[in-house]
């Protein structure tokens, strides 16, 4: 068992795909290696978005960071929030006490953009995390429950009308999902509604959606979320989000649920590692992935801005975090035996976005494809990348039975979060007795309003 304290003491920063690699590539290494992550489990955020839209449960989309380095005796994890970063000191402080570290590897990834108007989160729910996903479910669902009891046409409008803001590969996926949650999942659940009815609109500021795929890709997702009743909007910018509805290009559009696909911005700690900083929060890395003149800092994934492949920075997508924590450690590995570094290059394997039920497209190479054969590519590619084999099991079993069955068993409305925005919410007790449908009123009380939770730390 390695845990000799004359051993070079390697600090991680975070547990995504960049974090649980560079642990990963360490093991058997002579070296101590402390994970430290806020929350206590790897997230494979590609399926996110099904969390949100009551495919799949939050298990089968996240494995326990101590399961998954059990079996490595020289990885210690810590369950801790990071408050600061002395790069001068080799010190991390923690909430609670403090690590000194010889390198050290920040990968705390990305936080969502409001583009300075914060104030939007609590109306416009982001999807970065499990609280988020579970949030935008509760939502979701809630804004149908609310529909069914509501006589009013107008407010049965507004409630069953849903706003992605955002058509990047996540907007698109969203509102593919809540499409087929619509027409095809609750049509046969409600009573007062038609859930098929509701209208579901994607906003794009650019001139189209799916800007990283090629123009007649794009052009097909348009026409499959079509078919589950998308309405893509581009050219417009959005001004305003409040508990009313989304004002873009000076027209309201009533919505009682908007979900945010728009943008995000590095970690916050990325500004504590003595390096340059874009506009997006991202930390400006060297060629090797180092920051500035701390050869021991290494910054990646989401939260680093590599700008020496084509001057642009790098997407932020899984292969890209886990290429670049391969290559951190072969460089950390070629400074113990005194061999030189060797710059980061990025592989580009190809892109994919699902649209819905056997509809995606995928843009690899020369390959250029839509369709049922490019939802099954997108299949296998996110089965293989689970991160551990119970997860590839359940995930798989979900689908197939989804797929058959036009049945999503993960419909529960959990959780609430003040921070996400109780004003936003269409809480059923909250309408007027009167405004009940007959049906309601006869019958019993609508529950009291529970109050809300304390906000996540």
């Amino acid at each position: 068992m390695v845990k000799h304290a004359a051993l070079p003491h390697v600090v991680i920063i975070g547990g995504g795909f960049a974090g649980l690699t560079a642990a990963k590539e360490l093991d058997g290494a002579r070296v101590r290696v402390t994970l430290v992550d806020r929350l206590n489990h790897h997230l494979f955020q590609p399926l996110l978005y099904q969390v949100a839209m009551a495919g799949l449960s939050p298990a089968d989309i996240a494995a326990p960071i101590r399961s998954v380095v059990r079996f490595q005796p020289n990885v210690s994890v810590l369950l801790a929030e990071v408050q600061d970063i002395s790069v001068t000191d080799r010190v991390v402080k923690l909430d609670r006490g403090e690590l000194s570290y010889d390198y050290l590897i920040v990968c705390a990834g990305a936080q969502n953009h409001y583009f300075g108007h914060d104030d939007w989160a609590k109306y416009a729910v982001g999807l970065k995390d499990l609280d988020d996903a579970v949030e935008v479910r509760r939502r979701v669902l809630l804004a149908f429950e609310a529909a069914e009891r509501t006589p009013d046409p107008t407010e049965r409008e507004r409630l069953l009308t849903f706003v992605v803001v955002g058509g990047g590969p996540t907007g698109v996926e969203l509102a593919g999902a809540l499409g087929e949650l619509s027409r095809h999942v609750l049509a046969r659940d409600f009573r007062n509604i038609d859930p098929a009815h509701a209208k579901i609109i994607l906003i794009e500021g650019g001139e189209r959606i799916l800007t990283s795929f090629p123009d007649h890709l794009a052009m097909r997702a348009v026409r499959d979320l079509g078919q589950l009743g998308v309405e893509v909007r581009c050219n417009l910018r959005v001004s305003k989000i409040d508990g009313r509805g989304v004002e873009a290009n000076g027209k309201q559009i009533p919505t009682a649920t908007v979900l945010w696909a728009a943008g995000v911005r590095g970690s916050p700690l990325g500004a504590k590692l003595g390096g340059e900083v874009d506009r997006q929060g991202r930390v400006v890395v060297n060629p090797d992935l180092s920051v500035g003149s701390h050869r021991e800092v290494f910054a990646i994934g989401d939260m680093a801005a590599f700008l020496h492949q084509d001057g642009k920075p790098l997407p932020g997508v899984s292969p890209v975090a886990i290429q670049q924590a391969k290559k951190v450690i072969q460089n950390l590995f070629a400074d113990l035996e005194g061999q030189p570094r060797t710059p980061f290059a990025y592989f580009d394997k190809g892109s994919m976005a699902t649209i819905g039920r056997a509809a995606a497209i995928a843009h690899i190479g020369r390959l250029q494809i839509g369709g049922f054969f490019a939802w099954l590519l997108w299949l296998l590619v996110h089965i293989f990348f689970l991160i551990t084999f119970r997860n590839r099991v359940a995930v798989l079993f979900n689908w197939a039975y989804q797929y058959f069955t036009y049945k999503r068993g993960a419909r529960l409305i959990t959780g609430h979060r003040l921070k996400a925005g109780a004003e936003s919410d269409v809480a059923i007790s909250a309408l007027p007795r009167s405004a009940l449908t007959p049906a309601i009123v006869a019958g019993a009380a609508p529950p009291a309003a529970s109050p809300p939770a304390a906000p996540h730390p």
